[in-house]
């Protein structure tokens, strides 16, 4: 990693001096330090450890925060930012205690939006102290760059900052931590769905064709990771008038609404353009504090109370693991949640593999000559994959393959 080179910005000494153990075993594979890490034991004993107690080891950095929502969409521009930050302002005027993550590395919003853009977190015991604006945590790497320098990183490096946010943060006890998510589905998503115990996600699109069809691949990929989708924020939906407040509809498409129909989702709201809501978000002020009798504030609230309401309502990844163990076979038995017991052979296993070395990313086709996989061959190990699979290592050295809960079930 360059930074261990060059410690000019504090962005690089606050990632690097977190103290090494405390980066989830996952990470180890992409880290240029696992041979000297304290992770590698970590790894290790996770790799040795009952699936339970993996599961609980992979829960450990965030198990003070009640509910994890991701906010999220394929698109750009559509308002991610904007919903989060005045999100969590409505969760926390409901009285809950409220952390914001901004997990947009390159494109970072937060701090301004809150007002904290001048603020410089501090490293203590190891971990992060996490910023606060009117009485809500958030960590953002606007506030670990210098002015308004580009953030110019490769992929690997902007997922262990992502890794550090999540982990290596001192969140404390909260109610709820919104993680404001960067455009489309890539490495941070992927990574923040591996690591982060979701309780949901949210999508958040403007109402034209072109938004919703980009914002239903952000939808389709938390189904796919078995993160429960709460719903659809329809951003921008109209305009409201700041003399007599009469909204107008900007966009005559109903295409989203179409889209939410189709893939069996819901409208969560429906947010005005309001030049209020631009002011404050422009001048780092909630606008509950700025117009709290404006459209966009009450629409927030609204907001708000469904999602407490969704929470409530819907049943967290019912398709879940209380944990699993290799037996004397080689095999991997599985306890579920709900109280059946499953037990997969390693042979049907390896030879079922969807990784890109056993299986043609753009035809679908099987690469895999099942005939040179031994029938004697055994699970080494495993270790979870966020809220929905299992990555198994077999004793022929193939580890590359994660196997979703859906296809274990």
């Amino acid at each position: 990693m360059f930074w261990k080179k060059k410690k000019e910005n504090k962005q690089e000494e606050l990632i690097q001096n977190t103290p090494k153990g405390s980066c989830p075993p996952s990470s180890c594979g992409s880290c240029s330090s696992e041979g000297g890490c304290g992770s590698s034991s970590l790894k290790q004993g996770t790799q040795n450890a009952s699936g339970a107690q993996a599961i609980n080891e992979l829960k450990a950095s965030t198990n003070k925060i009640k509910h994890i929502v991701a906010v999220g969409s394929g698109k750009g521009g559509v308002g991610k930012s904007t919903v989060t930050m005045n999100l969590a302002h409505a969760l926390k005027l409901q009285g809950y205690n409220v952390g914001v993550l901004d997990a947009d590395i390159y494109g970072p919003s937060q701090a301004g939006m809150l007002g904290g853009e001048k603020e410089k977190p501090m490293a203590f015991n190891g971990m992060i102290k996490p910023l606060h604006a009117d009485g809500m945590k958030f960590i953002s790497m606007a506030n670990l760059t210098k002015g308004s320098g580009p953030t110019i990183w490769r992929a690997p490096i902007a997922v262990q900052a992502i890794q550090q946010f999540l982990h290596g943060v001192d969140w404390g006890e909260l109610d709820f931590l919104l993680i404001d998510l960067p455009p489309g589905t890539g490495d941070i998503h992927i990574t923040l769905a591996q690591e982060a115990q979701l309780s949901g996600a949210i999508i958040v699109s403007t109402p034209q064709r072109v938004a919703a069809n980009v914002a239903k691949s952000g939808l389709e990929m938390f189904k796919q990771v078995n993160v429960p989708v709460m719903g659809i924020v329809e951003n921008m939906a109209s305009f409201a008038c700041t003399h007599c407040a009469e909204e107008s509809k900007l966009f005559k498409s109903d295409a989203l609404k179409k889209m939410a129909t189709e893939v069996g989702s819901e409208i969560l709201a429906s947010i005005p353009l309001d030049a209020e809501l631009m002011n404050a978000c422009d001048e780092g002020n909630p606008i509950f504090k700025t117009a709290a009798d404006a459209p966009s504030a009450q629409a927030f609230t609204k907001l708000a109370q469904t999602v407490l309401f969704k929470l409530n309502e819907t049943p967290q990844n019912a398709l879940s693991v209380d944990g699993y163990v290799i037996n004397d076979q080689g095999a991997i038995e599985i306890d579920w949640t709900d109280g059946e017991h499953t037990t997969h052979a390693a042979l049907a296993l390896r030879t079922a593999c969807q990784c890109a070395k056993c299986v043609d990313e753009i035809t679908g086709e099987q690469i895999l000559d099942t005939s040179s996989v031994s029938s004697e061959i055994k699970v080494s190990a495993a270790e979870p994959v966020g809220l929905y699979g299992l990555a198994i290592t077999f004793s022929d050295g193939h580890n590359s393959g994660i196997y979703r809960l859906n296809q274990l079930r």
